[in-house]
């Protein structure tokens, strides 16, 4: 289906726009939401495509349904539409882990306060993983310090599945790792205080890190070849 341009603007005022979503601030019954709209491909069979973006469309919901039920703070989710392609929910008021370490990097890093957020970094993803979830988008743009709270608030779970295997839940520490080393540097080495906190969350994190040993043996491989 075919979304016209008034339908477009009645989602709200456009934040960011990706590869595979555009991201509105919006109302919802009074609420102020955030509204992540899937749009088509032009270059896919338009069946096959309405198809694929409803199967990732619900696939998402899933899971960030399932990480609230695991304990795990994410927004609300108020509304799934499969005709417009959207989901509709909460948004939260506050400043991404990105925007805090990067203050840090121009300020000097206030050690109490990384500490708290690295804590509750490895403490969420603990959970994630062993409820059989991986993020697939671990950065710090995806996570929200909550106004008022101070709470973790994980987002944007568009690349989100579930799986038990070690080497998905590696891989998911790796992307992470390699956001901090690349952005985040001059903060010192925030991972090993998030791998600290993953330990004592996650009771099958002893695989997971042998697997995280072998990844990065293998990124470091690619790099040497690149």
């Amino acid at each position: 289906m075919e979304i016209d341009q008034q339908q477009k603007e009645d989602f709200g005022v456009l934040l960011k726009q990706g590869a595979e979503a555009r991201v509105f601030e919006s109302s919802f019954v009074g609420r102020r939401s955030i509204v992540k709209e899937r749009f088509s491909k032009k270059y896919r069979h338009p069946l096959l495509d309405t198809k694929l973006t409803l199967k990732r469309l619900n696939a998402e919901a899933r899971c960030m349904t399932k990480a609230r039920r695991l304990g795990v703070p994410t927004p609300v989710l108020y509304a799934v539409d499969p005709l417009l392609h959207t989901l509709t929910f909460e948004f939260i008021d506050g400043p991404s882990v990105k925007e805090i370490l990067l203050d840090f990097g121009l300020n000097g890093v206030v050690e109490e306060q990384l500490n708290d957020i690295a804590m509750q970094i490895g403490n969420a993803i603990g959970k994630l993983h062993d409820g059989g979830l991986v993020h697939g988008d671990l950065t710090t743009s995806n996570m929200i310090i909550k106004e008022g709270t101070n709470q973790l608030v994980l987002i944007d779970f568009g690349l989100s599945f579930t799986s038990t295997l070690p080497e998905d839940k590696a891989v998911d520490l790796y992307v992470l790792e390699r956001a901090l080393l690349s952005m985040h540097s001059s903060c010192g080495n925030v991972m090993d205080k998030i791998l600290a906190a993953y330990r004592k969350s996650s009771k099958q994190w002893s695989s997971t890190m042998n697997k995280l040993a072998q990844v990065r043996q293998r990124g470091r491989k690619r790099t040497m070849v690149g």
